[in-house]
C-alpha cells in the first residue's frame, strides 16, 4: 500500500465552475504545485468562503489533474449548504484547499484487465485511475450507475480515455440497464476475467460489488465516504471500521483493501 502524501495548503484560483449534469458541476481550479501532486485516489479539503459560522472543509475528490497547465479539475453534487455555496463562486475567485490527502488506487502488478464500477458522484475518481491504466496499455470496462440519465456523467470520458466497454444503470431506466448497477457488476465479473476491480459510490453498492469481486476470486479496492473535517488524522470524525481495527479514512484511505471493510 503507498503511503499517503504529506498534505500542503495550497491558494487556488477559480478557472471555472459549470453545471455537466442535474445537481452536478465542474470545478477547475489552478494550483499548480497541487496538480503536480495529486495521484489517482487521493481527495483534497476545500475552504469555500461566503458563511462565516461553517469553519469545516469541505472534501472532494478529483476527475482530473493537468501538470503543465497547473489545474485540477473536480466534479461535485449540489448535496447541502457548503456545496451549494461553491456552486456559486465564479471564474477569478479565490480560496485555499489542503491536500493531496491520503493514499490512492493500488493496481496490482502484472495486472492485465481492470474493472471500474462507479456510482453517482462515485465516478470522478475512477477517472484519473482510468487515465492511468490507459496510459499503462491496461484495458479496462466501466459500469456507471446514476438515478435517472439526467443525473448520469462520465460516459464520455471514459470512452475518450479507450474503456473496451461503458456500461450504464439507472434506477428508472431512462438511460442504459433499468436497475442497479450492481447488476452490472455482478454479470461482467461472471463473464470476463478481471485482475483488479476499483468501486466507488454509496456503500450499499460498494459492498455488493466487493462481495461479488470476493466470489470471483478477484481483488477489490473501494473509495469510502466519510466526513474528513480536518484532512490530516487529527479528528477522528472520519473512522472506518475494518478487520484491522479503526481507521481513519483522511490517512489510511479514502481507498481501502475492500475485503477489509466491515461497515460500509
Amino acid at each position: 500500500m503507498p503511503q499517503p502524501s504529506s498534505a500542503r495548503l495550497h491558494e487556488f484560483r477559480i478557472v471555472s465552475n459549470d453545471k455537466i449534469a442535474d445537481g452536478i458541476f465542474s470545478l477547475v481550479i489552478e494550483a499548480p504545485a497541487l496538480a503536480a501532486a495529486i495521484k489517482p485516489g487521493q481527495f483534497m479539503n476545500f475552504e469555500v468562503p461566503g458563511n462565516a459560522q461553517s469553519l469545516l472543509r469541505i472534501p472532494l475528490s478529483y476527475a482530473r489533474a493537468d501538470a503543465e497547465a497547473g489545474t485540477v479539475e473536480v466534479w461535485y453534487a449540489v448535496v447541502g449548504e457548503g456545496t451549494e455555496r461553491l456552486s456559486r463562486m465564479r471564474p477569478g475567485d479565490t480560496s485555499t484547499v489542503l491536500g493531496p490527502g491520503g493514499h490512492g488506487w493500488s493496481v496490482p502488478a502484472d495486472c492485465s484487465r481492470v474493472l471500474l464500477v462507479g456510482g453517482g458522484i462515485g465516478v470522478p475518481p475512477l477517472v484519473p485511475l482510468a487515465e492511468q491504466l490507459a496510459h499503462d496499455g491496461i484495458a479496462f470496462d466501466v459500469c456507471i450507475g446514476a438515478k435517472t440519465a439526467s443525473t448520469c456523467a462520465g460516459v464520455s470520458s471514459f470512452e475518450a480515455l479507450g474503456a473496451a466497454s461503458v456500461a450504464v444503470a439507472t434506477d428508472d431506466g431512462t438511460q442504459g440497464h433499468h436497475g442497479f448497477v450492481t447488476d452490472l457488476a455482478a454479470d461482467a465479473l461472471g463473464q470476463t476475467s478481471y485482475d483488479y476491480v476499483a468501486t466507488c459510490g454509496p456503500g450499499v453498492m460498494m459492498q455488493k460489488v466487493a462481495q461479488a469481486a470476493g466470489e470471483a476470486e478477484v481483488y477489490c479496492e473501494a473509495s469510502l465516504e466519510r466526513m474528513m473535517s480536518c484532512g490530516f488524522g487529527a479528528c477522528s470524525t472520519c473512522n472506518v471500521e475494518t478487520t484491522e481495527g479503526m481507521k481513519g479514512a483522511c490517512m489510511c484511505g479514502p481507498v481501502f483493501d475492500a475485503s477489509k471493510v466491515v461497515v460500509w
